[in-house]
């Protein structure tokens, strides 16, 4: 596939999370909250996550942003439901780690993740994709601080 065609069909995979976010809501039920903002830009995150035995079992969010912000945490969440508190911390680190042009195991599927990693090129706006991911990793690992 030429690099337009794919730089294409990654704006779409951007754009489709955009318009039809997945896990947009809050969870209830004593559910670990995070708020975050990048101040530099006005975006902002409310994620809620359920966390049982080490496991995120459901995770939400709610915010304001552009649309690479946005996109990302619809990502994010359905990428980490399922996982273990250290899986999804990891899962971040590899996500920072594409943001900022590192290395990261290029084996690994990510799924509609990847669609991101053309954001590296705008520095800019790589605090927007990655403001739900911190606030995930900020969440979960006071998590593991409070146990």
């Amino acid at each position: 596939m030429s690099f337009n065609n794919l730089d294409t069909l990654y704006r779409q995979v951007i754009m489709d999370h955009y318009k039809n976010p997945r896990n947009k809501g809050v969870l209830e039920d004593g559910s670990l909250t995070v708020n975050l903002n990048n101040p530099t830009c006005g975006d902002r995150i409310h994620l809620t996550m359920k966390v049982e035995d080490g496991k995120v079992i459901d995770a939400k969010f709610e915010g304001e942003g552009c649309s690479i912000s946005l996109s990302s945490a619809s990502m994010m969440t359905q990428a980490i439901k399922g996982k273990k508190i250290e899986e999804a911390i990891k899962l971040s680190k590899i996500f920072s780690n594409m943001m900022q042009g590192k290395e990261y195991d290029e084996d690994l599927d990510l799924g509609d993740i990847e669609a991101l990693q053309g954001v590296s090129k705008f520095p800019s706006r790589i605090k927007c994709a990655t403001l739900a991911w911190k606030a995930m990793e900020k969440g979960l690992m006071e998590q593991e601080q409070n146990k």
